[in-house]
């Protein structure tokens, strides 16, 4: 556990205007990887903007790795059909949880604001905030290498007794 930052929980809240992959549908899923860390959603059956809301928990260390999202439709006969991709650097969000360490921070703060670019999956700005007492973050991803579609997740840090500290 010496490397053990914390734990990353990750909510999966929903897909928006995902890939049609079947003949009307598609029949969506997520996997999530970090590393050698690998999370999957629960498939929602005939849905382009489906709603997931599935919490999954990354373990954080150092080096902090990227965090991979793969959206895929369900078949049964077939392999499953990719419906594209997005990558998210979770660096910006361990260093808001340093800062809200280091410095108190009264709540609904934001930390700081990430902005969609080239270099990344962001379809629009999305704020760092101290709420509730935890560092959290709400993401829109778009999804790349595919003709339409976006994720809707949101970041939460849990720490872990005995962990490496922030």
């Amino acid at each position: 556990m010496e490397n053990q930052l914390g734990l990353l929980r990750i909510r999966i809240i929903r897909g928006i205007n995902l890939a049609i992959r079947d003949f009307r549908s598609s029949d969506p899923y997520v996997i999530v990887r970090m590393g050698r860390q690998k999370l999957k959603t629960r498939v929602v059956k005939k849905n382009v903007n489906p709603e997931w809301n599935d919490d999954l928990t990354l373990c954080i260390a150092e080096p902090i790795l990227p965090i991979k999202l793969q959206v895929y439709d369900k078949d049964t006969f077939s392999r499953d059909d990719k419906m594209g991709y997005a990558e998210l650097d979770i660096v910006p969000f361990i260093n808001a949880v340093r800062t809200k360490r280091v410095k108190n921070i009264p709540d609904g703060t934001i930390i700081t604001k990430i902005i969609p670019s080239r270099q990344n999956c962001y379809s629009e700005e999305s704020c760092i905030v101290y709420e509730n007492g935890k560092v959290v973050q709400n993401v829109f991803l778009r999804l790349r290498n595919v003709e339409c579609g976006e994720i809707e997740l949101r970041l939460h840090w849990i720490d872990i007794p005995g962990s490496k500290c922030l």
